[in-house]
């Protein structure tokens, strides 16, 4: 396959959102396959979900990963997606390294979960190419896990697409159910619009004390792992990067489907292949 691609392996942060978009068609499965279509082929990704936080740096290992489903109460047809991606354990094994000197377990038990696979079976439908998940540890601060991602920068430039997955605005409390298309309240809003405003004007370490915003924030992300993953992507981003939004809006209300995708140019064409 003949793929464009920038020097620098683009980032990304993705809001996943409901599980059951895994298997829906609509404008956000949509626009995350338009993303997959102009994106590169990495050598591999590294995924850093919302959905393993756990007391420990870890980094999976297995090859391949396991596809887990990690939720309760949907359709049957959910629990059936498998996502057989290879994995990558050398990769965990040079993150292991980078981040130094952290003490980094190398996991063979976790595996895929839905904030990894619901996403990239539809940004990367084939399955085929490596993963690793790399863990949140919940003993860190904000700022911590920006430093860590500042420590994968070297990642980008040999072929490695770090993508994070979680929510920007994460209310289940305040989530509508029944209505996927309720308006979403000021503070939501406000909170997603002061995000944007960090990473386009470069100010993303701003995001590391993101809890001084008061209400908005407390109301936003009223538990933190949904928001973590952001603050990798807000560590990778360098002054030379494009910051772009290709996926936008809110589901039920009070759950932010925003995307950030950084890129250090613009591509000179989609790729010349199908997958």
């Amino acid at each position: 396959m003949t793929y464009q691609a920038t020097t620098k392996m683009p980032v990304l942060f993705v809001g996943h959102g409901n599980p059951i978009n895994s298997i829906n068609d609509n404008r956000f499965t949509r626009s995350w396959a338009e993303l997959g279509k102009s994106l590169p082929r990495p050598r591999a990704i590294l995924a850093i979900s919302a959905h393993w936080y756990i007391p420990e740096v870890g980094v999976t290992v297995m090859n391949p990963p396991r596809t887990i489903h990690d939720f309760y109460g949907f359709p049957k047809e959910l629990f059936e997606i498998q996502y057989p991606a290879p994995g990558c354990p050398e990769l965990a094994e040079q993150v292991a390294d980078l981040l130094k000197p952290d003490s980094v377990s190398l996991n063979s038990d976790w595996g895929l979960d839905h904030g990894t696979w619901s996403v990239l079976r539809h940004i990367f439908p084939s399955a085929n190419v490596p993963i690793i998940q790399l863990s949140l540890d919940t003993r860190n601060t904000p700022e911590e896990h920006y430093l860590r991602g500042q420590c994968l920068a070297d990642l980008r430039e040999e072929g490695v697409m770090i993508i994070g997955s979680g929510n920007i605005v994460h209310n289940l409390r305040g989530f509508d159910w029944k209505n996927p298309s309720s308006a979403p309240p000021m503070w939501a809003v406000e909170f997603e619009g002061w995000n944007r405003d960090q990473l386009v004007s470069g100010t993303a370490a701003a995001l590391t004390d993101y809890l001084a915003m008061g209400e908005m924030a407390a109301l936003s992300a009223p538990t933190p792992e949904h928001y973590l993953p952001l603050l990798y992507l807000a560590g990778l981003q360098e002054s030379s990067d494009d910051v772009r939004f290709p996926v936008e809006g809110f589901d039920g209300g009070t759950m932010s489907m925003l995307s950030v995708h950084l890129t250090s140019q613009p591509f000179s064409k989609k790729r010349t292949s199908t997958r």
